[in-house]
């Protein structure tokens, strides 16, 4: 498998789960302006959605959308136990967690990188993802994950768009569940090296 990846997207939340998932990978970087990859090849030919993540499968096949692309890590190495057993209770809530983090977190964090998006706007997408900011703080007063007891491919997700808030000036100290949760995932081995991988960490 490949992953096309751009450092600090949300295409980490597929490279953390290929490194916990112990799956034999290749990265390659893509540069989203140009459209390029790393080795120089047109980016928009091998998604022509034009972003990341973008997995190219071991038959050539190409699979698009991160909570896609990390569900079918998930269920290549099961013995990882990244994700519950396909058609159980347990895996529409992570689905349910997946489409959560997608549409609330994910997509709330966007108009804050807009600079052309106008101050009151921003100030109400802002005041909207903290609400949802602070739903996670009362979730993370009983629970070490997003789902569950262990990690899973949501905590790689969840862990990815919470990395954001430093670039538009959020501090999640203010949900200290949430910081503490942050802390704890960042804390991990393969989570660690994959921000090394992308130059996000030492």
């Amino acid at each position: 498998m490949k992953l096309y990846y751009s450092p600090g997207a949300c295409s980490l939340s597929p490279h953390i789960a290929l490194r916990e998932s112990g799956l034999k990978f290749d990265l390659e970087q893509v540069d989203l302006k140009a459209k390029k990859t790393k080795s120089g090849a047109d980016f928009n030919k091998v998604n022509p959605k034009g972003y990341v993540p973008t997995l190219q499968l071991d038959d050539g096949q190409i699979l698009t959308e991160g909570t896609a692309i990390v569900q079918y890590i998930a269920d290549k190495a099961t013995g990882a136990k990244l994700a519950p057993a396909a058609g159980t209770m347990e895996r529409y809530r992570t689905q349910e967690t997946l489409n959560f983090i997608a549409t609330e977190l994910h997509k709330g964090f966007g108009p804050l990188f807009n600079p052309n998006m106008p101050k009151e706007a921003k100030d109400m997408a802002q005041q909207r993802l903290e609400m949802r900011l602070a739903y996670l703080n009362d979730h993370f007063a009983s629970n070490q994950y997003m789902n569950g007891n262990a990690f899973s491919v949501t905590d790689a997700y969840a862990f990815t768009v919470l990395s954001w808030a430093g670039h538009v000036k959020i501090d999640l100290a203010k949900w200290p569940n949430v910081r503490t949760y942050y802390d704890r995932i960042a804390a991990r081995p393969n989570v660690q090296e994959a921000l090394k991988v992308e130059g996000l960490a030492k």
